[in-house]
């Protein structure tokens, strides 16, 4: 068995990367909320299907979902159901194929963006909150 330099960190790495992960959700769920007649707007401008219930929804993952995965709260299916909302965003938000350039690139890195975070979602999704975190407790 091998030994990591940073297996004795795992718990609080673990914390980190929740922080890391949710903190740009948290603010623009924040920034969703405080600005939710503009956000029911951007999801009319987008295409989304029933803008305020959309965007009603959007704030609930973005704040509240966010903070909960932050505490490490219900971590493994909030995480999986987190990577399915950012997924839905990535296709709404960011349809970098039916795009032509500047926007077409700026998009496609947002789209691919939203599928890292995914990536982290799920790894935090099989590996769980670590020791700093609700569920442990």
């Amino acid at each position: 068995m091998r030994y990591s330099l940073l297996d004795g960190q795992r718990d609080f790495i673990l914390l980190l990367a929740r922080i890391l992960l949710m903190i740009l959700f948290v603010l623009s769920g924040w920034s969703k909320l405080t600005g939710f007649e503009g956000t029911v707007g951007y999801m009319t401008s987008l295409g989304a299907p029933a803008p305020m219930l959309a965007a009603a929804i959007a704030v609930i993952m973005e704040l509240l979902v966010g903070i909960l995965l932050i505490l490490g709260f219900y971590t493994r299916p909030l995480a999986l159901l987190f990577a399915l909302f950012v997924l839905g965003t990535a296709l709404i938000g960011h349809p970098f194929w039916n795009m032509v350039e500047p926007e077409r690139s700026a998009n496609m890195t947002q789209f691919l963006k939203n599928l890292s975070i995914i990536g982290g979602l799920l790894l935090l999704a099989v590996s769980g909150p670590g020791r700093f975190s609700l569920d442990r407790r």
